[in-house]
């Protein structure tokens, strides 16, 4: 049995498919996710470093 895994999205991407893939395995929207990365790096948090850990992390989804 297979379990479930995170993957950058190919197709719901703005820049690399971090929030579409971590919308895909958490089952929100991937705006929620967009907005939530956008309100910790204003709030002062490493949202962009934590975007960019990803980034390099998260392999790409599968697929043609």
């Amino acid at each position: 049995m297979e379990g479930k895994r995170l993957y950058r999205s190919r197709n719901d991407r703005m820049i690399g498919g971090v929030c579409g893939g971590l919308g895909q395995y958490l089952g929100v929207d991937p705006t929620i996710v967009r907005v939530l990365f956008a309100v910790a790096t204003l709030a002062g948090f490493s949202g962009i470093l934590f975007y960019l850990i990803l980034l390099l992390v998260v392999p790409l989804e599968p697929g043609a």
